[in-house]
């Protein structure tokens, strides 16, 4: 039925395309200032103070509303696909910058490596799946590529991603949208706003609900397993008091309620035509349920024409509910839950000076993230047969002084015959765990950012952050085995060996079932920057940067041994070059940035043999980084304009060992996940002058690994893929229809495989919808 809709509101949208076409019934409505400039006018707010983008010497890839809105762009990961140095990572739960993910690269560390920030706030990790990121009333995003340590502190090694709502005015507006898609989705959206006290007071307000079926069902449970429930609720009031000229004051509440898959949506690869036919089996329903509240204040004082005053506060709740199937199977044998809450403040001071030859800023921050993560699973744990095979032969040898190449053998091949009979009858390890892992960080710091000029040409670049860090946690398990042990009295001559292997098997369970008591560290860090900059003419200038990044260290728990592990900070140096040119008199916009990146003491994921839950984080990886990123802009004429985007990197892992147990693993020389060398993106769109409008991109992505090692281009390949993207309508002064497709090919790939269990992240379908929407 909804395919027969959507097929007769594009005939009915194409007959009045037609009909304004040939009788032009409407005047066309007079061009935005986004169409009427000749290269739409960016500033860049990301880096705390307000900037062109051509002036702008860090590397930014800005979408702002007009663009949203001109490519019907959704969700912040829909900028991610249009992006030059951007990816998704294991589908829409996360996103690289320049190849680094923003939650992880080597396996370890519990911080991420890029931040969110939604209006201020910072989002954590878990609300970069399920947090407030669809586009709907959004005023900018704006995507920092390379390290922002000096001005945002922890978690930005990688970059930052700024994404700024739509702000009040004082002139009344209103928008209504009606969406209908592929998947049986219904979107349904509001925004407005106005004065309240004439050019004093201002509010805005938008409302957005978001309903679907998704693409993969579950015969087992006889549902959608990535049916979505969405509702993002946001208020916003502007106090520009005449009392007291120079004060602007903006206080945002958020509110976002997310039912949806669970944050890693696999479907079965072992069934027929398994893109277009999209099934899970799982016994246990995969879901995530988000709930997300941010409030921020943000007050600027002028104190004169060069000095003002910034002061942001900020409040976010996270809560994340999770339920999921470990081995994916119909029968109830492996799954869990885990509850998540996340509670952040953080405050910001800050002196902007906007002198003739001296611009920049300092500023003091603070912030405490407490949070609480409680997880409940019953779990099968693969038996550990090469520490039962090392252990037993140990213990063979054991009363033989200096055992022979022979001897060793024998007792090797001994635990090796013993090790199949009883891992026949235990092939894993049933366990009932329980787990509550809370833990708090304080930051605290002062960071400046200047330019000086030198010259009318030539200026000086520097900054600094001084952070201070520490953090706490602690770790409460509980772990019970819930199989039956292998009977003794079966197995003959091995009896003494099975009592004593079930007696292993009972400690390894006892140890997880334990506490660690309360961990606390501390760490200091200092990041300076350095560089300079040259105007060579007003719309040519280029500029070199070095500035090191920073992520924070801490501590992990491992589950398996009951313990919490402490781990040291790792950092970055990062030299850049860039370049902004502007031509055909502002028409025309080529800009680009080249980088070079050292990492030193990463922080690596190391398992220490007991089973694969006795895991820890060490500083034990080194790598580095280099591409470029180009990217052009033409506003060819009042109808036309067009994009595009090239980016490059190339990864590297110098110096990455994994140890399991006895099995230690040289990674050196494999790349990063989810990493492509290549990102290409262009898009053009035309306006003709009696309202029919069209839009067409592309996006390219290279070939990418979803894992790091020497067998990654065998096993882990995420293949190249092209996107393509369109969207037609029709619009009038105060209302448009269109029609629109994305994945428009309907290219295929996989984001991750799970071979051992014939399941994988698949790619999103083409997916056809329908829009229709008002405005005043």
């Amino acid at each position: 039925m909804r395919r027969y809709l959507l097929t007769a509101c594009s005939f009915t949208i194409l007959s009045l395309a037609q009909a304004a076409w040939a009788g032009g019934v409407e005047a066309a409505p007079p061009p935005s200032d986004d169409q009427a400039t000749a290269v739409e006018a960016v500033v860049i707010t990301g880096e705390k103070t307000s900037r062109s983008l051509q002036q702008t010497v860090t590397s930014v890839a800005v979408t702002t509303a007009a663009r949203i809105e001109r490519e019907n762009i959704q969700t912040f990961y829909d900028v991610v696909a249009r992006t030059a140095n951007m990816s998704e990572t294991y589908g829409k739960t996360g996103f690289t910058i320049r190849g680094v993910s923003n939650m992880n690269v080597s396996g370890g560390g519990t911080g991420g490596l890029a931040t969110v920030y939604v209006d201020g706030a910072a989002l954590p990790l878990e609300a970069v799946y399920g947090g407030p990121l669809e586009m709907w009333d959004i005023g900018q995003v704006e995507v920092l590529r390379g390290p922002q340590s000096t001005l945002q502190g922890r978690n930005s090694l990688a970059g930052a991603v700024v994404i700024t709502s739509a702000n009040p005015t004082y002139t009344p507006q209103f928008r209504a949208r009606v969406n209908l898609a592929s998947g049986d989705e219904r979107t349904y959206a509001i925004a407005g706003g106005g004065p309240i006290v004439a050019d004093q007071l201002a509010f805005r307000a938008s409302v957005e609900k978001k309903d679907s079926d998704g693409f993969v069902y579950n015969p087992i449970l006889k549902r959608d397993i990535d049916a979505l429930d969405s509702l993002t609720v946001r208020g916003k009031l502007l106090f520009t008091p005449t009392a007291l000229p120079g004060l602007k004051a903006t206080l945002t509440y958020a509110h976002s309620d997310r039912d949806a898959g669970y944050v890693f949506t696999y479907s079965r690869i072992d069934t027929p035509d398994y893109y277009k036919h999209r099934v899970d089996l799982s016994g246990d329903p995969n879901r995530t349920k988000t709930k997300t509240d941010i409030l921020t204040a943000d007050v600027a004082y002028k104190l004169n024409d060069v000095l003002t005053l910034n002061a942001i506060a900020s409040l976010n709740t996270v809560k994340n509910r999770s339920t999921y199937d470990l081995d994916f199977r119909p029968a109830r044998t492996s799954y869990g839950a885990r509850r998540e809450n996340t509670d952040t403040a953080s405050q910001e001071l800050r002196l902007n000076h906007d002198g003739e030859r001296l611009k920049g800023f300092v500023g003091l921050y603070h912030a405490r993230r407490d949070a609480q993560d409680r997880t409940a699973s019953q779990v099968n744990v693969d038996f550990p047969r090469a520490t039962l095979v090392n252990t037993l032969t140990s213990t063979l040898l054991a009363g033989v002084p200096s055992p022979t190449a022979a001897q060793q053998a024998a007792a090797a091949a001994q635990a090796n015959a013993f090790a199949n009979l009883y891992i026949a009858a235990l092939p894993v390890i049933p366990v009932d765990y329980s787990g509550d892992q809370p833990s708090v960080i304080d930051t605290s710091a002062i960071f400046a950012d200047a330019s000086f000029a030198l010259t009318d040409k030539l200026s000086l670049l520097g900054g600094f952050r001084y952070d201070h860090e520490k953090n706490t946690s602690r770790s409460n398990q509980v772990a019970s085995f819930t199989g039956i042990y292998p009977n003794a009295s079966s197995f003959g001559a091995y009896a003494p060996y099975v009592t004593l292997v079930n007696g292993f098997v009972a400690n390894m369970v006892a140890q997880a079932g334990s506490s660690a008591p309360k961990n606390t560290r501390a760490f200091n860090a200092f990041l300076p920057k350095v560089g300079v900059k040259y105007d060579w003419t007003p719309d040519i200038n280029t500029s070199l940067v070095a500035q090191r990044g920073y992520r924070s260290g801490g501590s992990t728990v491992n589950i398996a041994r009951s313990t919490v592990a402490a781990y040291d900070p790792e950092y970055t140096w990062n030299y850049e070059a860039s370049l902004r040119t502007t031509w055909l008199d502002g028409t025309l916009t080529v800009n680009a940035n080249a980088f070079y990146v050292d990492w030193k003491d990463q922080q690596v994921t190391v398992n220490l043999g007991i089973n694969s839950y006795d895991y820890e984080v060490r500083n034990a990886g080194k790598s580095h980084l280099y591409g470029f990123e180009l990217e052009v802009a033409q506003r060819v004429s009042q109808a036309l304009s067009w994009y595009a985007s090239l980016g490059s990197t190339k990864t590297k892992f110098d110096d990455f060992t994994i140890t399991s147990g006895v099995d230690t693993r040289d990674l050196a020389g494999s790349e990063f996940p989810y990493a492509p060398r290549w990102t290409v993106a262009m898009g053009a769109d035309y306006r003709w002058a009696n309202g029919v409008i069209a839009h067409l991109d592309g996006a390219y992505r290279s070939r990418s690994y979803s894992s790091a090692g020497l067998q990654q281009a065998q096993d882990d390949v995420v293949k190249q893929r092209v996107v393509f993207n369109g969207r037609f309508g029709y619009e009038r002064a105060h209302w448009g229809a269109y029609v629109y497709g994305k994945n428009l090919l309907n290219a295929t790939y996989a984001q991750y495989v799970r071979g051992d269990t014939g399941v994988a992240m698949l790619s999103e379908p083409r997916i056809l919808g329908l829009t229709l929407e008002t405005r005043w």
